[in-house]
C-alpha cells in the first residue's frame, strides 16, 4: 500500500491566483518570497492514497469518461564557457522552463537551482547535504516551478537521490522545507503544475490532484510512457491535458471544462514529444522518426499543418510554441534548432497575434520546396514545409528550447550546462544570430 504523510498544521501558502507572469522579480528579494496577496489555505490532515489502489473512486461519477536520452559525454563546445569541465561542478540531471519560459530550473546531483532567462542570471540555489533532515544524497531529477512563486515539485534521482524516486515532494522554499508528499508504487517520471492542479506522470498512469488540498481528482491509464510525456494548459479556467493514449502514435486530450476526451491518431510510430499552447487549443506532435511535426486543433482533433524537420531519422528533444502561436521551435539530437512559421487560422481559435506597423503585410520566406509544383508526381518530401530559421549546435547533446520574451528570440538550454539566447529574422529567415552564450553551472565560490 502507498503511504500518506500528514502535512504541517500551519497554513499552506498557495500560488497567487493572479500574478503578473511577465514581471521580473525584484533583485533585492528572494525569488521565492511569497508574492503580495498570496492566498492562505489550511491543508487537509493527510494526503490522499494515490496509487490507484484506494477502495473509493475519487473521480466524479458525472464524468465517467475520465474512466531517457543518454547522458551527454564531455566534448569541446565552440563558444561555450563550460567546454573545460570543472570537477567541482555538480552533475546536471534535469532541465525545465517554467510556465511562461521566463525562468528555468536545473536539478543536479546536489540539489536544484533557479535561473532568470532575460537578463540571464542565477537567482537561487539550494544544495542539499546528507545532514538534511530526512534527506538523502542531494540528487534531484525533477524540478517543476509554478511561474515565479515559492512552491516547487521535486523528485529525487541520480546516484544518491535526495528523495525516493517514487515520491513527489511539495517544497515550499519560503519555509525551506517540504510541506507534503505524494507516494506511488512506481517511479515518478515527471510532474506538471498549474495554479490549481498537480499532475503526476508514472510510466503507465497519470494522476491529477487539486492543489488546495491534494485531493485526487482523476487518473488516466496510458501506453508505456518512459519519458513522462504530458502537457497541460496554463491560462486560468478549466484545464486541457494532453498525454499518450493507449495505442502507439495516439494522443489523448482531456477537456475538463466540457468533460470530453478526444483521441488523435497523430503518427504511425510512437509519440516522442509534444507541446501545447498555453490556452490548450493547439497541439504539436513528433514521432520517434523525428522527421515530421504535426499541428492539431485539440477541440476537434483536425490536422492543421505539417512541417518537416529533416529527411533523416532524429530524436526530438523538445517542441515549443511562441506565445502568439505564430512560431514553433524544435530541437533534436541532430544539433540544430529549427523555427517554423505556423499558418494556423488564429481568428477561429481565438489566439491573438500582433504585427508591427512596419510589416503589416509581411510574411516569412517561402519554406516550401521549389519542386512543390510537381508534388503530385514526386514523393511528399518535395512539397514539405521547411523551417524558416535555424541555429547550429553540437550533435550528441540534449537541448530544450523555448521562445524568449524579446521579440523573435529563442532560448536554448543544454544538458552540458550551456545557455544560448538567439534571434531570428522573421522575414529573411536563415541562420539565427547568437545574442548570448553562458555556462549556467557555476561553483559555490562563483555564486
Amino acid at each position: 500500500m502507498t503511504t500518506t504523510l500528514p502535512i504541517s498544521s500551519s497554513s499552506w501558502p498557495l500560488p497567487d491566483p493572479s500574478p503578473n507572469p511577465d514581471s521580473d522579480p525584484d533583485p533585492s528579494r528572494n525569488l521565492f518570497d511569497p508574492p503580495p496577496g498570496m492566498a492562505q489555505s489550511t491543508p487537509s490532515e493527510t494526503l490522499p492514497d494515490n496509487d490507484g489502489s484506494s477502495t473509493s473512486d475519487p473521480t466524479d461519477t458525472s464524468s465517467s469518461s475520465y474512466s531517457e536520452p543518454p547522458e551527454p559525454s564531455p566534448s569541446d563546445f565552440p563558444g561555450n564557457p563550460s567546454s573545460c569541465p570543472d570537477p567541482l561542478l555538480p552533475g546536471l540531471l534535469h532541465l525545465s522552463f517554467n510556465q511562461d519560459s521566463g525562468c528555468f530550473a536545473a536539478g543536479t546531483d546536489r540539489g536544484f537551482r533557479i535561473y532568470n532567462c532575460d537578463p540571464f542570471r542565477e537567482i537561487f540555489r539550494r544544495d542539499f547535504d546528507s545532514a538534511s533532515a530526512g534527506g538523502g544524497g542531494g540528487g534531484i531529477g525533477v524540478v517543476q516551478m509554478l511561474f515565479r512563486c515559492n512552491i516547487l515539485a521535486l523528485v529525487g534521482s541520480g546516484p544518491e537521490p535526495q528523495y525516493p524516486l517514487n515520491k513527489v515532494m511539495i517544497w515550499d522554499d519560503h519555509q525551506s522545507r517540504c510541506i507534503g508528499e505524494l507516494s506511488f508504487r512506481s517511479e515518478v517520471k515527471s510532474v506538471r503544475l498549474r495554479r490549481d492542479r498537480i499532475v503526476v506522470i508514472l510510466v503507465q498512469k497519470i494522476f491529477v490532484y487539486n492543489f488546495a488540498d491534494l485531493k485526487l481528482l482523476h487518473q488516466i491509464e496510458t501506453i508505456a510512457n518512459p519519458k513522462g510525456l504530458c502537457e497541460v494548459s496554463h491560462v486560468s479556467g478549466a484545464m486541457v491535458l494532453v498525454c499518450p493514449g493507449l495505442q502507439k502514435g495516439q494522443v489523448r486530450v482531456e477537456h475538463y471544462a466540457s468533460k470530453r476526451t478526444k483521441f488523435i491518431m497523430a503518427h504511425d510510430s510512437r509519440i516522442a514529444c509534444f507541446a501545447l499552447t498555453n490556452d490548450g487549443r493547439l497541439l504539436a506532435t513528433a514521432s520517434s522518426k523525428g522527421t515530421l511535426v504535426r499541428v492539431y486543433n485539440t477541440m476537434d482533433g483536425s490536422l492543421l499543418q505539417e512541417v518537416r524537420r529533416g529527411a533523416d531519422r532524429a530524436e526530438i528533444y523538445s517542441l515549443a510554441f511562441s506565445s502568439t502561436a505564430q512560431w514553433l521551435a524544435v530541437s533534436s539530437d541532430k544539433g540544430t534548432v529549427h523555427v517554423f512559421n505556423l499558418k494556423v487560422e488564429s481568428g477561429s481559435l481565438g489566439i491573438e497575434r500582433s504585427r508591427s506597423a512596419s510589416e503589416p503585410n509581411s510574411s516569412p520566406p517561402s519554406a516550401v520546396s521549389h519542386l512543390s509544383f510537381i508534388k503530385g508526381v514526386l514523393p511528399k518530401y518535395f512539397s514539405s514545409e521547411w523551417s524558416v530559421a535555424q541555429f547550429r549546435l553540437n550533435e550528441g547533446f540534449q537541448y530544450i528550447v523555448a521562445f524568449g520574451h524579446q521579440k523573435n528570440t529563442v532560448v536554448i538550454l543544454g544538458m552540458d550546462g550551456s545557455f544560448y539566447r538567439c534571434q531570428f529574422d522573421p522575414v529573411a529567415g536563415g541562420e539565427m544570430t547568437q545574442l548570448e552564450c553562458q555556462s549556467f553551472l557555476k561553483s559555490e565560490e562563483s555564486f
